[in-house]
């Protein structure tokens, strides 16, 4: 279940130290068989800003909880004007150097598979094909009442005729799409029902205070158990969806690595943490080993 994210976790003196050497990343790759978990600092080269990183988002924005998302309609109101003023910006951010990096890796056949906690659809923009979104995408939007999925696509143009005029000024922009508006910028934003039944239209992501599907987490556990070493992209694991993974790796005796410049929850179990920007840190690696410096295939 991902909680309401707090900021009690704080990084301690006995946590060992990040390093500058992404080799032991270039090893285990060019071992093959390793499984990838990205987090949100994958993709602030992107322009989607990180939660917990510098400047991370926490420290001003609570993200939307299922429990306030279901509570009533004036909540679902503020979420929707929200998150339809972030899709504009959201929808255009493009994979960065780490992403087409990860995919590159793929390609050649060196990893095991993709377990991704963000939601913004770019691994498999850049190319990657096995990727488990941890806690969905906002490319789908999903019926609360009947189950129908569409896409956000369809529903950013419903809302665009719904509420012509909106254009507020965002103070910024979330991990999880989400805009800073005032209650006075969202006003009487109009939400659109499903165009099926007319229920509740919900992102298709898992919201803080929503269960993971069981199905869906135990399958990165096979893969997990399947897998040779534990690549842990861009993520504080601060969340146990994430940091689960590692501990379940490092207890089955697996390497696990960390690329990810600030320490994080699960340093403790990893045989090093990289404290380099994952674009450059992963362009390196590719580099050594003789992959395009640019992700792309030869």
């Amino acid at each position: 279940m991902r909680m309401r994210p707090t900021l009690s976790w704080t990084p301690t003196d006995d946590l060992p130290p990040g390093v500058t050497d992404p080799g032991p990343v270039a090893d285990a790759l060019e071992a093959g068989g390793v499984l990838v978990l990205s987090g949100a600092g994958l993709s602030t080269e992107s322009g989607i800003p990180d939660y917990r990183g510098e400047g991370g988002s926490l420290s001003r924005h609570t993200p939307m909880t299922y429990q306030d998302f279901t509570a009533g309609a004036q909540a679902r109101r503020r979420y929707w004007a929200r998150s339809h003023l972030g899709w504009r910006t959201f929808g255009r951010a493009r994979p960065n150097a780490g992403h087409r990096a990860v995919a590159a890796f793929e390609r050649h056949g060196l990893l095991s598979g993709v377990i991704t906690q963000n939601v913004d659809g770019l691994h498999q923009a850049a190319g990657s094909e096995d990727v488990v979104e941890l806690h969905g995408s906002l490319e789908r939007v999903v019926c609360l009442s009947c189950g129908a999925f569409t896409p956000r696509r369809e529903l950013a143009e419903r809302l665009e005729e719904a509420n012509r005029g909106f254009e507020p000024v965002a103070a910024g922009i979330n991990p999880d799409g989400d805009a800073d508006l005032s209650d006075e910028q969202v006003g009487d934003f109009r939400v659109v029902p499903c165009l099926v039944c007319g229920g509740i239209l919900k992102p298709d992501v898992v919201f803080f205070g929503e269960a993971v599907p069981p199905a869906r987490v135990e399958h990165c556990r096979r893969l997990v158990r399947d897998a040779a070493s534990l690549l842990v992209l861009g993520s504080s694991l601060t969340v146990m969806s994430g940091l689960r993974f590692v501990r379940e790796a490092a207890q089955a005796g697996k390497p696990v690595l960390i690329v990810n410049r600030d320490p994080t929850r699960g340093d403790r179990h990893a045989l090093t943490r990289v404290a380099l920007p994952l674009g450059a840190a992963l362009t390196t690696v590719a580099a050594r080993l003789g992959l395009p410096a640019d992700g792309q295939a030869p």
